[in-house]
């Protein structure tokens, strides 16, 4: 049995092409390969704009800069990776992390008390964790309530659905951002996307995405025209401090590829998590996190374990899982926990719910070209480990 890794991408022969064939083009960095990837997946989630970035890290930062201003307090997340909160540290706004619902998810409901004890706090980033997304209905509720500013962090998410909602479509948001990590659902190498349905948001993160240069728009019009009124055609102006976070025409190429069987993808990994539920089904020592949902787009399949009824620790048995040749990964160490953010004063925050995940949580793997092969493996294994234990 080769390695099974907690999560992976599918790379086909027709992805190959296409990235050969705009490898070969004229144009190879940002251009209408990234137009087009932008058009197609704003069309899928629902959106009326998109913008394709270097990553999802950067996605958040540019959203983060065109949503808030320095100062402002924003409740996020503590299950989530760094760069979620990270983000409103860049734009120079402060996070206020509050405790999870059982699911993963932020608790909505703790946000609304939250907001009605500091009706000062401005935002909300809400992540869909592992592909299951966020109650829509608290969303625009909050929204129409508190008059705030949301973004979704829909890195997980992408083809999910809250009922007839689709991630990404901002129906009840400002902003959403994804990522096109090789161990999301579709791939780009490196690469994100925020989607939005505000234009002025729009041109704003278009705007900072390449150094806040602009040729439209001209300020300085002794500069931008010679004596007799003609455009000086080399001519730009910087009217922000932007970033060079633009994304290639070659990693588009196969954002475009990936896109086509992106639902085919989410249906495999939909059906090996169910498969992974009816297996844990009885069993009195693990769980998974949430109930199969056939509207989560499963980018991870978390479980809790019972280790205080076991004699081995969560360590040992990624270990003895490793010796299996089968990876597993914890998502999320809780942010508010980190050095960093110690430094700054956070760790010592009552969010029981999400103190007791972390000792119990563990991604086992899932990706849409594991095999049922592996899948059995990775479930026998897992479940001899824990009868052992």
């Amino acid at each position: 049995m080769n390695p099974i890794p907690y999560g992976k991408q599918w790379i086909c022969e027709d992805d190959v092409e296409c990235v050969k064939e705009t490898l070969l083009s004229e144009l190879i960095t940002t251009g209408p390969k990234a137009r087009e990837f932008e058009e197609a997946v704003a069309a899928y989630c629902g959106a009326k704009y998109a913008v394709a970035v270097s990553n999802g890290t950067a996605a958040l930062h540019l959203a983060s800069l065109g949503l808030l201003k320095e100062g402002d307090r924003v409740l996020t997340t503590p299950n989530s990776f760094l760069a979620t909160s990270n983000a409103l540290l860049y734009a120079k706004a402060s996070p206020i992390f509050v405790d999870i619902r059982e699911n993963g998810n932020i608790d909505l409901d703790l946000c609304e008390k939250e907001l009605e004890k500091d009706p000062s706090i401005k935002a909300i980033y809400a992540v869909h964790f592992s592909g299951n997304p966020v109650e829509q209905e608290k969303l625009a509720r909050l929204k129409e309530r508190f008059g705030i500013t949301i973004l979704e962090d829909c890195a997980h998410s992408i083809g999910a659905q809250y009922k007839e909602i689709k991630a990404g479509s901002c129906t009840h948001s400002d902003a959403s951002i994804f990522s096109f990590h090789p161990v999301k659902h579709m791939t780009t190498g490196e690469g994100g996307m925020v989607t939005t349905n505000d234009k002025e948001l729009y041109e704003k993160v278009l705007l900072l995405r390449n150094h806040g240069m602009t040729k439209t728009d001209l300020t300085d019009t002794s500069m931008a025209y010679d004596s007799k009124g003609n455009k000086n055609p080399w001519y730009y102006e910087m009217h922000e401090l932007g970033y060079n976070y633009r994304i290639t025409d070659i990693q588009c190429a196969l954002g475009l590829s990936q896109l086509k069987k992106l639902d085919r993808f989410i249906e495999r990994r939909r059906e090996l998590a169910k498969r992974y539920d009816e297996a844990f089904e009885n069993h009195s020592l693990v769980r998974p996190l949430y109930r199969y949902d056939g509207r989560s787009s499963y980018h991870l399949y978390v479980v809790l374990v019972d280790f205080d009824r076991l004699s081995i620790t969560k360590a040992e048995l990624f270990d003895k899982m490793v010796q299996k040749k089968i990876g597993l990964q914890l998502h999320y160490i809780p942010i508010n926990k980190q050095p960093y953010y110690r430094k700054l004063g956070y760790g010592n925050e009552n969010l029981p719910q999400m103190d007791n995940y972390y000792k119990k949580a563990l991604s086992l793997p899932l990706y849409p070209k594991m095999s049922d092969e592996e899948h059995r493996y990775v479930i026998e294994n897992f479940l001899e480990i824990l009868s052992k234990g």
